[in-house]
């Protein structure tokens, strides 16, 4: 049996769960594609993303592959809580390439309800070390071109990939 989210949403932890297949696929593909880290390595990076859906502290997943420090690709991950209207689309896409130097970079963004005691407490829950980064994250060399939604009852992630 499935618990509600909270009082007000109309999804439960199974449609996180059912979302966050789809980004586990892609972010694995997208390892596996690039070859700029590995299958365990991007694992970690999707169960901690799941984790923090769960506990409603997750807004956003930015993904971006680097060469060199030049970014060649990214695909930006927004929680959407209300997609009633949404269908949910296949992993995947269009696959990354391989470039030299690859490095994947992964950032979240946190809601407001992710403050200090709930940092403290998911520490011993998290695989990955996150910490606060100053990275750009607006793209500006990077143009958009495909868009897909990751749906389940009324909560999603809203994919879009740019290069």
């Amino acid at each position: 049996m499935a618990s509600t989210y909270a009082s007000t949403a109309t999804f439960t932890t199974a449609d996180i769960e059912t979302v966050f297949r789809r980004f586990r696929a892609d972010i694995l593909m997208i390892a596996e594609s690039t070859g700029a880290i590995t299958r365990s390595k991007a694992d970690d990076y999707a169960h901690d993303a799941e984790y923090l859906a769960k506990k409603g502290y997750l807004s956003k997943i930015d993904l971006t592959l680097l060469s060199n420090g030049v970014e060649k690709r990214a695909a930006i991950y927004n929680v959407n809580e209300s997609t009633g209207v949404l269908s949910s689309s296949r992993p995947g896409g269009v696959l990354w390439p391989r470039v030299d130097g690859a490095d994947l970079r992964i950032l979240l963004w946190y809601t407001s309800s992710y403050v200090e005691s709930a940092r403290e407490t998911a520490k011993s829950k998290l695989r990955i070390g996150w910490g606060p980064s100053s990275a750009d994250t607006s793209h500006a060399s990077l143009t958009k071109n495909a868009t897909r939604s990751y749906a389940s009852n009324g909560y999603g992630l809203d994919r879009e990939d740019l290069s």
